[in-house]
């Protein structure tokens, strides 16, 4: 098992509940193949430096999680076929 650490831009004008069911879903997917979320770290809606889907601000979420390495591309697929992340970059700690 490896730490990642997972930021997630995700569509400015989603309501509370849909911008929830977003992060629930990528702690779902986590816990789906076998890993952990540690931490999940809001920062809420900040200026991005370009135009991303006609979107100027996006919601940043950075997720601590614990993984195997044999999984993560499986959570990148998913990431990458949900319409309401804009981007996402998946690195490791340490």
């Amino acid at each position: 098992m490896h730490k990642y650490e997972l930021v997630c831009v995700i569509q400015p004008d989603l309501d509370e509940t849909s911008f929830t069911g977003v992060v629930d879903r990528v702690k779902g997917w986590v816990s789906e193949s076998g890993g952990s979320v540690d931490k999940v770290d809001i920062w809420g809606k900040r200026r991005m430096a370009y135009v991303i889907r006609k979107h100027r601000d996006g919601q940043y979420v950075l997720f601590n999680i614990t993984l195997n390495p044999q999984s993560a591309s499986g959570l990148e697929q998913n990431i990458r076929y949900q319409e309401t992340i804009l981007r996402h970059m998946l690195t490791t700690v340490g």
